[in-house]
């Protein structure tokens, strides 16, 4: 697993050593970070259930200011902080051990974020549960979420399929 774009292209990422973690592949991380160009200059950005960091870090890598990661496996947050340290960007991000659903149901609008990833397990429904407090209180102005292309979800501004796999980008 590796950065695919902007200054830390190519870079490699540390994964977790749980089986049950299925970070976004290369191909669509690039896919989402490129649907959102035009969103990334200086913005922070919240990465829920983060996993390794990938999404974020990708978003860092291409004009992100800043990214708080939030995350609870241990596996996930020790090649989380693994991959912030290699990349040495300690002084741009945070990184919260919290249960993603809440945190998100906690924020309030307008809150500091410029975008907020989503990418829960697939077979779960607390993806429907952060999409309902992003629409009970626009947090961020941009949501993109990473599910299973057959997880019914309400429509939003873009989404496209990779195989099993989908993003789906809500606008305020």
């Amino acid at each position: 697993m590796r950065i695919v774009g902007g200054k830390f292209a190519d870079r490699d990422l540390l994964g977790p050593s749980d089986f049950r973690v299925r970070p976004t592949a290369e191909h669509v991380r690039a896919a989402l970070l490129d649907m959102l160009a035009a969103d990334l200059a200086d913005i922070r950005v919240l990465d829920l259930f983060a996993g390794t960091g990938a999404l974020g870090l990708e978003a860092i890598s291409r004009g992100a200011k800043s990214v708080d990661f939030v995350e609870t496996r241990p596996s996930s947050l020790h090649a989380l902080k693994s991959n912030i340290a290699t990349l040495r960007l300690r002084d741009r991000t945070r990184v919260f051990k919290k249960d993603a659903v809440q945190f998100a149901a906690a924020l309030t609008a307008p809150d500091h974020y410029g975008l907020t990833f989503a990418d829960p397990p697939y077979e779960s429904r607390q993806l429907d549960r952060v999409i309902a407090s992003w629409e009970a209180n626009k947090f961020s102005p941009v949501l993109a979420v990473e599910h299973a292309a057959k997880h019914v979800l309400p429509p939003g501004a873009q989404r496209m399929d990779f195989d099993d796999s989908a993003v789906t980008i809500y606008r305020r």
